[in-house]
């Protein structure tokens, strides 16, 4: 399967449905088979699609090498209960699948979900709700397309500072004295930050099918940014919104085993896999999963950016992202991602499961309770365990404020107090750092440019040792006959023939002439 990813956009999870089933049918190898004295042709067996689409899995980039073989045969049972496949009577619906070799085929009829549309008079209140900030979103955009292309997405502050000296400076003769800074000032200057960055980092054309602006509430954000403790973890000024004290007194003595501050209570065979049960049935019961359901198809988009070349991308989006959560479900998300991380690292850990490892179990458990759909989807499951997964080794980083937003939303409301903007929506904003970005591409066209860039670098240090005036003859050949032999290919193309290379240092060509052949003189012998 030829992986391109599945670009940011609504309903991401429908549209990663239909690559995968799309790939499956095209790609899945169709036999004969045998089966209780009786032939069958274009099919397979459920262990051949498990070990296909086991593989399509694990490298596709939307799902990763975390996916396990239990969750391939989840997936393949979805795709019976959807009628992706049926067994070789053509029966379908249940999801009676297991890893043996009972006979599957495909039906005649088309594996691929419909796109669910929106209430028309739904999509024209969040445009109406957007078009404030949507003109100075496209002015930021637009703006960031001056700087050079690159592959991916990068941050530069040099390019956001230059571009807001552009903005500032049109608008500096419009300037007036000092105006009065209301507390709506600075939420809807919160507000308005966050949706630039989101949609910048995301590469959407508009935020309004991904996330609704009214969906962001600037009193969260302060309150995630400004309440924490000298460890980034958030701090609840309403006790009752907390942990229960018997779970953080739970968590904490996971996070730190074999030693504990908090736990005094003697220990036995099979306490850690009680206490770990405790933890995990109070995640498992909570109402809504931490990230909420109004965020899905946020966190769902932010998973296209989870790839190698991305990941500096995808660890600032999800900075962003979970600063937007009630304080409360962040708190949570904090802690819970501490104490998994430490114990999927901690070698001294007991086997908690005796079948899976410690970081499988902790993704295993806990990804439905970070992340879900509030309406069944799919592939919840392996969504939420590459999300899961990627939090887990990034946790300290994600989960901590970015140092730059304060500041930027200080400066702007700086230039809202000045006058050089007359509210968070006009389509000017304050000096902020941003993201140039460009179309993305595949990996096999971002290993070509690799190549070709490090061949031109190494070119261009050749040419150097040719141009040095100041290198000695001999020291020039010693060095060109090591670059010969380390970059033939390079050395060839630059000295195709010996007359070009004896030309650098004016000598005769290298291939020798044909010595004349002598004919050696016979001696007579003196004896008669």
């Amino acid at each position: 399967m030829e992986n391109q990813g599945v670009p940011p956009g609504p309903y991401r999870a429908t549209r990663l449905w239909n690559e995968v089933t799309t790939s499956f049918r095209a790609g899945m190898p169709l036999r004969k088979h045998r089966q209780h004295f009786k032939k069958y042709g274009n099919c397979f067996t459920a262990g051949e699609a498990v070990d296909w689409l086991y593989d399509l899995l694990r490298n596709n980039s939307n799902f990763g090498p975390e996916v396990t073989r239990q969750q391939t045969i989840q997936l393949l049972r979805k795709f019976l209960k959807n009628h992706v496949i049926e067994d070789i009577k053509g029966k379908w619906g249940s999801e009676n699948l297991d890893d043996n070799s009972q006979l599957f085929r495909f039906p005649a009829n088309s594996p691929l979900k419909t796109l669910p549309r929106r209430h028309p008079e739904l999509r024209k209140n969040r445009i109406e709700n957007f078009s404030k900030d949507k003109d100075s979103i496209f002015k930021l955009r637009n703006l960031s397309r001056r700087t050079p292309k690159k592959h991916g997405l990068h941050f530069s502050q040099e390019n956001a500072e230059k571009m807001n000296c552009e903005i500032i400076n049109e608008h500096q003769e419009n300037s007036v004295d000092n105006r009065e800074i209301s507390q709506k000032d600075v939420e809807e200057a919160w507000r308005y930050v966050i949706l630039i960055y989101l949609q910048t980092i995301l590469g959407v054309s508009s935020l309004e099918e991904v996330i609704n602006p009214k969906q962001v509430i600037p009193q969260c954000i302060m309150y995630n940014v400004t309440n924490t403790s000298k460890h980034g973890v958030v701090i609840l000024q309403d006790k009752s919104d907390d942990l229960p004290h018997w779970v953080l007194s739970a968590m904490k003595c996971l996070a730190n085993w074999p030693r504990s501050n908090d736990m005094n209570n003697p220990t036995y065979v099979g306490f850690e896999r009680d206490v770990f049960r405790t933890i995990a049935d109070y995640f498992l019961d909570l109402p809504e999963p931490l990230l909420t359901f109004e965020y899905y198809e946020l966190f769902v988009n932010i998973l296209g950016l989870l790839q190698p070349h991305l990941e500096r991308v995808a660890i600032d989006a999800l900075q962003l992202c979970c600063l937007l959560l009630p304080p409360p479900n962040r708190r949570r998300l904090q802690l819970l991602m501490r104490m998994i991380s430490r114990m999927s690292q901690n070698v001294d850990m007991p086997q908690l499961h005796d079948a899976m490892g410690t970081r499988s179990l902790m993704i295993h458990t806990f990804s439905r309770c970070v992340l879900r759909c509030a309406e069944e989807v799919d592939l919840d499951e392996l969504l939420a365990a590459r999300l899961v997964s990627f939090l887990m080794d990034h946790q300290q980083e994600i989960l901590q404020v970015p140092s730059y937003l304060q500041t930027a939303v200080e400066k702007h409301l700086d230039y809202l107090r000045k006058g050089h903007i007359k509210n968070p929506g006009d389509g000017v904003i304050a000096p902020l750092p941003t993201y140039s970005y460009c179309k993305q591409i595949s990996a096999q066209e971002f290993d070509e440019q690799k190549v070709s860039t490090s061949q031109a670098a190494v070119a261009e240090l050749l040419e150097n040792i040719i141009k040095n005036k100041s290198l000695p003859v001999k020291e020039k050949r010693k060095k060109l006959k090591q670059f010969q032999k380390e970059y033939p290919l390079i050395y060839q193309k630059r000295f195709p023939t010996s007359e070009s290379e004896a030309a650098l240092f004016g000598d005769k060509p290298t291939i020798k002439q044909p010595m004349l052949i002598l004919r050696k003189p016979k001696f007579r012998s003196l004896r008669y």
